[in-house]
């Protein structure tokens, strides 16, 4: 099968087509014969080889873990999915190897889920990694509540957008950093404050609207900056971050809580999830397309930051 693999770390010039065997389904697997991969930050960053002092891998590295596509196998003991079925799912696993740059993956079939029906293929690779992380985050972390305010760093990406939609649904009041051009999009989300973060003090604008400051502050930025928005959140309030372990001397001296979410692969999650699309409470998010020889590219432009919504990889064609 065609991929898109590294050899070793490096530079994102290391990403190379190449030919690899089709992985065949083991027991409770299912192989799929992918249409489309999301493509996320921690992409390049297992490329530049920021990840492999915190997991197993095995070169050549399959980039790539959101993906959409059709049962084409499936091994013994599965029951709850067919050849032919349409489906969605987030791949990752405890050890870089198989990703899903590529024609074809085996998953385990209790995380791979049916795509909502009116979604496109494109639309639902876009989905499982970016609405998972932030599930975890608003509703296993934070346990956000109904009367909570939250702010949420980066609106406009491809978790920012879901949280914006969880939160919302959740009937909390959401405040968003996101530049100018972006704010009627998080705002038809659900937001009910946008910061232009080039433009405003995030930290005053947010005490404009809650002088005591924010219940839950969700971080899907990271960097040295995250300290500065602690200032945002009340005392007693939550700090969620999904980008590195938040500094925890730091929180304790504003007396707030810290959790760092790292996510996982959840079937019964992300067919909740799929349920909230098909029934409309969720919105797909807008999606650009790169083909597959041209990942390279689109790793580029995911590392450069800024991008709005989130970009995916053609593989094959739709079904």
């Amino acid at each position: 099968m065609k991929a898109v693999a590294i050899e070793q770390f490096g530079e994102l010039d290391q990403l190379k087509m190449r030919e690899l065997p089709t992985p065949e389904p083991k027991s409770n697997e299912v192989q799929i014969k992918i249409a489309y991969a999301g493509v996320n930050p921690v992409d390049w960053k297992i490329c530049t080889g920021m990840y492999a002092g915190r997991a197993n891998y095995d070169f050549p590295i399959v980039l790539g873990a959101d993906a959409s596509g059709v049962v084409s196998k499936v091994g013994s003991g599965v029951s709850n999915l067919k050849v032919g079925d349409e489906v969605f799912a987030c791949t990752r696993s405890s050890r870089l190897k198989d990703g899903c740059y590529a024609e074809y993956v085996c998953f385990d079939a209790q995380h791979v889920v049916k795509k909502p029906a009116h979604i496109s293929f494109a639309e639902a690779s876009a989905i499982p990694i970016g609405s998972l992380t932030a599930w975890q985050a608003l509703k296993e972390a934070a346990q956000l509540k109904p009367s909570e305010s939250i702010l949420i760093l980066a609106g406009a990406g491809g978790v920012g957008s879901m949280a914006i939609q969880i939160a919302h649904d959740l009937k909390a009041t959401i405040l968003t950093t996101a530049r100018e051009k972006n704010h009627p999009y998080v705002k038809k989300l659900g937001a009910k404050y946008a910061i232009d973060y080039l433009k405003e003090d995030v930290v005053e604008t947010v005490k404009k609207h809650f002088p005591k400051g924010v219940d839950v502050l969700l971080d899907c930025v990271g960097g040295t900056d995250v300290s500065k928005y602690m200032n945002a959140v009340r005392p007693g309030g939550r700090l969620v971050t999904i980008v590195a372990q938040p500094d925890v001397k730091k929180a304790e001296k504003h007396n707030i809580e810290v959790f760092y979410v790292s996510m996982r692969p959840d079937g019964e999650q992300l067919k909740a999830i799929g349920e909230k699309f098909e029934n409309g409470t969720f919105k797909p998010i807008p999606i650009e397309e790169f083909p597959l020889a041209n990942a390279k590219e689109a790793l580029q432009k995911v590392k450069e930051g800024h991008v709005h919504g989130k970009i995916v990889l053609k593989i094959s064609s739709s079904p």
